[in-house]
């Protein structure tokens, strides 16, 4: 048997029976002969990993703007806390760990820099507002990749990285995903607020406390503990825990998300990627020739919001310093 049948047949005797086996994937847009080591679940998550969005990741803010200090999560250490988190709830119940981690890996493919304020700028500035950071993640795999060809994924990973925020995913796996990426950012953006001054954690509400626990860590042991428990063919928190997950969520959005020293730097923000959007719709030569290229397909609009949310924060920035900021010039 080739590795791949040998880790097919493992599945069927390990997993459980709400579980996504590879080989019943609904497959991919364009067949490919499949891999001889890999399952397609195995194969996507590889992808997704070797992709330049991927890559990206590193330098795009998850909450805290330009942070001055290594210790503050990025979008890419946010997905590696979250492909964690939702590993180890899959493995737990038995569902197909390399879907979850594929899922996981690729859900903020499409993210836009600057965070959820060049998302919500975007939103503002895209064909009748319909700019999502998951529904580009999914852009970003089928049409953007490889030059345009896209990476061809599974249905079922494309599916897990569309519902992971508002949606339900078809694929339990696709929903662990979606519980993980709360409680990943939840807890590790406690622990950002701690350390730039933004949260006392003596503010956190004492019954948020006393049922999920006073650390980063006892708090993601007992909400994926909590997970593991009530979960069967359904992915649930006991009611206990599910209202003291959405205590801590408002506080979170109340205290931190939404609080003047998070936000200080969002208006600048938000500024760069309205200019750069203004000036790519009104010199689109400018931009590469795949987005050009999407421009002729899709329109402009899209095109260039595809263009400004590929870039990272720091890419952004040195655009706009480009555009409207003199250069120094030399006599010689």
């Amino acid at each position: 048997m080739l590795p791949r049948e040998v880790t097919q047949e493992t599945e069927k005797k390990m997993l459980s029976e709400y579980a996504c086996l590879s080989e019943n994937s609904r497959g991919r847009d364009v067949y490919e002969k499949p891999c001889d080591i890999r399952t397609d679940f195995q194969r996507d998550r590889d992808r997704i990993i070797h992709c330049n969005a991927f890559r990206r990741l590193k330098h795009k803010t998850q909450v805290f703007l330009i942070p001055k200090s290594d210790h503050y999560r990025t979008r890419l250490t946010h997905t590696l806390e979250v492909s964690q988190i939702a590993r180890t709830i899959a493995r737990a119940l038995r569902l197909n760990e390399d879907l979850t981690e594929a899922i996981a890996l690729g859900h903020d493919l499409g993210h836009t820099p600057f965070g959820h304020d060049g998302e919500r700028m975007l939103q503002k500035l895209y064909p009748e507002g319909d700019f999502r950071h998951y529904k580009q993640s999914v852009r970003v795999v089928e049409k953007i990749e490889r030059d345009g060809a896209g990476l061809n994924l599974t249905w079922e990973v494309k599916n897990g990285i569309l519902c992971h925020t508002n949606m339900t995913a078809e694929t339990l796996e696709g929903v662990v995903v979606k519980f993980a990426d709360k409680i990943a950012y939840l807890n590790h953006d406690i622990e950002d607020a701690v350390r730039g001054g933004v949260l006392d954690p003596a503010d956190i509400p004492g019954d948020v406390i006393k049922v999920l626990g006073d650390s980063k860590s006892r708090r993601i042991t007992t909400l994926v503990t909590d997970i593991i428990k009530n979960s069967d063919d359904e992915i649930r928190y006991s009611d206990e825990v599910r209202e003291a997950h959405d205590r801590l969520r408002k506080f979170m959005f109340d205290e931190v998300y939404y609080a003047e020293v998070t936000n200080r730097e969002k208006d600048k923000a938000c500024h760069i990627v309205e200019f750069l959007y203004e000036h790519y719709i009104n010199n689109k030569e400018a931009m590469p020739e795949l987005y050009r290229k999407i421009a002729r397909e899709d329109g402009l609009e899209i095109a260039v919001c595809d263009f400004i949310s590929c870039m990272t924060d720091e890419y952004a920035i040195d655009l706009f310093k480009e555009l409207c900021i003199p250069k120094q010039w030399i006599r010689i």
